[in-house]
């Protein structure tokens, strides 16, 4: 009876164990949201069964964006749209569900299949571009998550024609790839165009074409005769920037495309773990669009983007993520703030109070772009859309007046970026400022409601590297007629703002004696008698010596800096002169008169020896970030008699 209790006991506990470990495991599941359709006639109607969301305390109401592919080369990003089939036939309709103003992970979505088997004859796609080329991407990328991007392209010629699509990503500027091209989803017969490692060649004679040198033994022709002044010409050159500024690109090659065709070719590009760390950091995607192989006009398209930690749609970044402080004077930041009208009713006024940095002067802001499109003030008061602009003691106030941005939760609004707006502004440095970390944010009032602070936006400096030429006298007070003179070099951050650390070689030639040493005795002397001898030893030095000091330093200001750190001395070269005098006096007494002199004298060399080490402290006048200055320093060996004090003078470049 006893057993079987226990075995009931050991089941029901492993059970209990078994049970909390499989909840445990489902609650991390990821979330997952399905696809569902209906069939009305010849059109289907889509939706998506998503999951509960999970709100961010004190953000605005969480929602979801929707991005849909149909499989027939078709888009939307409805919340339920429905879509008609140009053809019968299998199709597999994609959906990525994003979540805003939410702590969990966008949910995952298994394609669809379906198939479609009534058609519209009469069916004809509606034109829905406005210009001939345009990039697009269904959410900002998130470190570890996938993002696509819709490349769209429209051929405007009035005749059949052959292009080709070319795909730049990842910055040269950034030491971990942003992105991963893990999928492209094509519709219209394009191809990888392989054969892309073109080089510039000057044309020849009567030539009226640019010649491009192919791997292969035929050539390529790109005529330069301008068909659209709006277009650009100079594809060589384009193509060359984009690969001295991109590391990785993907070119594809379209044939056959009819007169006002419009097309779209989807990438799903992974943003990788390593991605840059920074959320208010602008990455970029570079589109460039030939529409016809036989000329070399193009369209270029570069999108930017803002690296996010979870999808916020107010949000500010800056492309002053990370700046060299040496060339920073020749540099304009840009900055762009995001907002989104999430309420049930258009927006008719919506004010933006940025934070501007110290650094940067307020006068010098210029708005460059912005949504809703809008005109810039006048100084009186108008009836019309426009943006304002005016200045506090540390921040810039964007006002847009008299318009009407839609909500997202307002009825009949389809269209989640219709609901979306910008402004970006670009904005010089003041003429003095110090080399240290940044951040600004925004607070976003929409109408009269309660105003939503944005993210921070951080601008930092590269540590830089500094090399200084130094030069000075070390005096060593416990030595005989010391002489010691040094010249070497450091190394530390270039013009840092308060704490540094820096590092130094110096090379120094130290001369010296040693103390003189008197020894005397009483040693037997001819017939018997007693003798005083007397010895007389000192030595002369001639040392090469290294110094390591590694210290840290602190500049009050601009001219005085303080230092401390630690001192490491190591002879590399040292040459010894030893001198003995020998005196021997009649009898014991030392006033007795000297009977014999002996002198001798001995050399000797030696190297890497005599390592000394010692703690410094230091400070210096002059120029304390960059350029020239003077400093004293002091040197607590841990070694007696080797106590010195410095007098330097540095040049930091």
């Amino acid at each position: 009876m006893k057993t079987n209790a226990f075995v009931f006991g050991f089941l029901l506990s492993f059970l209990t164990v078994f049970s909390q470990q499989n909840t445990a495991t489902d609650s991390i599941k990821p979330r997952v949201a399905s696809i569902n359709y209906k069939t009305a006639g010849d059109s289907l109607s889509f939706t998506a069964d998503t999951p509960p969301l999970e709100q961010i305390a004190g953000a605005p109401k969480a929602f979801y964006t929707y991005y849909w592919e149909f499989g027939d080369g078709n888009y939307s990003k409805e919340k339920n749209p429905k879509h008609i089939y140009k053809d019968k036939g299998d199709y597999e309709v994609k959906l990525w569900v994003t979540n805003n103003y939410d702590t969990g992970k966008p949910p995952v979505t298994r394609p669809k299949k379906i198939n479609v088997a009534k058609t519209d004859d009469d069916f004809q796609a509606q034109a829905s571009m406005t210009e001939d080329f345009t990039l697009q991407r269904n959410r900002e990328p998130v470190p570890d998550q996938d993002m696509v991007l819709i490349m769209s392209y429209k051929n405007e010629n009035d005749y059949l024609s052959d292009g080709r699509l070319y795909l730049f990503y990842n910055e040269q500027k950034y030491a971990a790839d942003n992105f991963e091209l893990i999928d492209t989803r094509t519709h219209h017969g394009e191809q990888d165009f392989i054969n892309n490692d073109v080089v510039y060649n000057n044309p020849k004679d009567d030539f009226e074409g640019t010649l491009l040198a192919s791997t292969e033994n035929n050539s390529l022709t790109y005529y330069q005769k301008q068909q659209d002044s709006t277009k650009k010409t100079d594809l060589p050159k384009t193509l060359k920037e984009s690969n001295d500024y991109y590391k990785n690109s993907k070119v594809l090659e379209f044939k056959n495309m009819e007169p006002k065709e419009e097309r779209n070719v989807f990438f799903t590009l992974k943003t990788t773990p390593e991605m840059l760390k920074d959320t208010s950091a602008i990455i970029s995607v570079r589109g460039v669009y030939v529409p016809d192989s036989n000329f070399s006009n193009h369209t270029v398209k570069e999108m930017e983007m803002e690296i996010v930690t979870s999808h916020d749609p107010n949000k500010m970044s800056s492309n002053g993520t990370f700046l060299n402080y040496r060339l920073v004077r020749f540099k304009t930041l840009k900055y762009k703030i995001k907002f989104q009208n999430n309420g049930e009713g258009p927006a008719r006024k919506i004010r933006l109070e940025t934070d501007i940095p110290e650094m940067l002067d307020k006068q010098t802001i210029e708005v460059i772009d912005m949504y809703p499109k809008v005109k810039i003030c006048p100084k009186q008061e108008v009836q019309y859309s426009c943006l304002d602009t005016t200045f506090t003691d540390k921040q810039a106030i964007f006002t847009f007046k008299n318009i009407y941005l839609p909500g997202s939760e307002q009825k009949n609004v389809k269209e989640y970026d219709s609901t979306k707006g910008f402004v970006k502004y670009k904005i010089k440095f003041s003429k003095d400022f110090h080399k240290k970390k940044t951040r600004s944010r925004t607070a976003i009032i929409f109408d009269k409601n309660e105003p939503i602070i944005t993210n921070y936006s951080t601008t930092r400096f590269l540590p830089g590297i500094s090399i200084g030429a130094k030069a000075g006298y070390n005096y060593f007070p416990d030595l005989k007629d010391s002489k010691s003179y040094f010249v070497g070099a450091t190394v530390s951050p270039y013009k840092s703002y308060r704490w540094y650390w820096q590092v130094e070689l110096l090379n120094s030639f130290h001369n010296y004696d040693s103390e003189t040493t008197v020894t005397e005795e009483i040693i037997g002397g001819a017939q018997g008698f007693e003798q005083l001898q007397r010895t007389t030893a000192s030595s002369s030095f001639q040392n090469i010596d290294w110094e390591v000091p590694i210290l840290v330093r602190y500049n009050i200001n601009n001219y005085i800096g303080l230092g401390a750190g630690l001192n490491n001395m190591i002879t590399l070269s040292e040459k010894r002169d030893e001198s003995l005098l020998i005196e021997r006096f009649e009898g014991t007494n030392p006033l007795a008169p000297i009977i014999e002199t002996l002198n001798t004298s001995s050399e000797f060399t030696d190297s890497f020896t005599n390592l000394r080490t010692g703690f410094l402290v230091e400070v210096t006048g002059g120029f304390a970030r960059i350029g020239p200055s003077f400093g004293a320093r002091y040197v607590f060996s841990f070694k007696d008699n080797f106590n010195y004090l410095q007098l330097y003078g540095i040049w930091k470049f």
